[in-house]
């Protein structure tokens, strides 16, 4: 199952606690998504597929929902467990999941999708979901329209190499996809607050592709973001900082 997985993942083996600590949570109007739109309450079954630590798992068992939390590195799927013990936590991948036909409500891919897309992900995600069942797909994504933001991404993404990542818009030709109906789209905006050592470093130390570099390059990313917060008045000597963020959800129902 690991040979299916692309090597940048790898990063994710070593850096689960660091990905806890830097990454942002979703904001409160993604809970009225996941009841209005995926349909999740009480009666239903969800996946929460390439869950890593469970960074979104709790959102789901918010809605009431019995929660499946499918996730291929170990490490990651350590933490989960632990976090959220009622959940169901198996290894997995999206194109080999553990679970029967047509088996449950809805399929949710957080801050995950890009990894996987291809019309196989699709095509077992479809195998598993009732018919009328939905795929939800959300990513948090930093608001470039902050001045500094594109500086802090020109950082990170000089090290992307052939990394999947969702701004690229590669994970979108895995669609349309004959099991489902088109993409919709909702777009809401969130803040990340907190000290600079978790919403800026932490979070850029998180990225898989960074943690799998060898400790020099790693030490030279985070003297970069230093010099990016001494340049910037809006993060210069502050004790507290705010990343800016948009979150992108996407929904699609499989057909009858």
């Amino acid at each position: 199952m690991n040979d299916q997985l692309h090597h940048a993942t790898g990063g994710y083996k070593t850096a689960a606690d660091t990905y806890v600590k830097g990454r942002p949570d979703y904001p409160p109007q993604v809970s009225a998504w996941l009841s209005a739109t995926l349909g999740l309450d009480n009666h239903q079954t969800v996946i929460d597929l390439g869950a890593g630590t469970g960074k979104f798992t709790g959102r789901l068992l918010a809605t009431g929902a019995q929660v499946i939390a499918v996730e291929p590195v170990a490490q990651m799927l350590e933490k989960l467990a632990d976090a959220w013990p009622q959940v169901l936590a198996v290894h997995g991948t999206a194109t080999d999941l553990p679970l029967p036909d047509a088996s449950v409500d809805v399929v949710v891919c957080a801050q995950a999708f890009h990894w996987f897309a291809s019309k196989e992900a699709l095509t077992e995600i479809a195998r598993v979901l009732k018919p009328g069942g939905r795929l939800g797909l959300i990513w948090n994504l930093r608001d470039t329209r902050v001045s500094w933001v594109p500086k802090l991404d020109a950082i990170v993404n000089a090290l992307e190499g052939d990394t999947p990542r969702y701004y690229t818009g590669e994970w979108r030709k895995a669609f349309p996809h004959p099991a489902f109906g088109p993409l919709q789209v909702q777009q809401f905006h969130n803040g990340h607050t907190g000290s600079a050592e978790d919403v800026l470093f932490n979070r850029v130390r998180s990225t898989s592709f960074i943690a799998s570099l060898p400790e020099a390059q790693r030490a030279r990313v985070d003297e970069q973001i230093r010099a990016l917060i001494q340049s910037e008045p809006e993060l210069r000597g502050r004790d507290v900082v705010t990343v800016p963020y948009e979150t992108a959800a996407f929904v699609a129902v499989k057909g009858n």
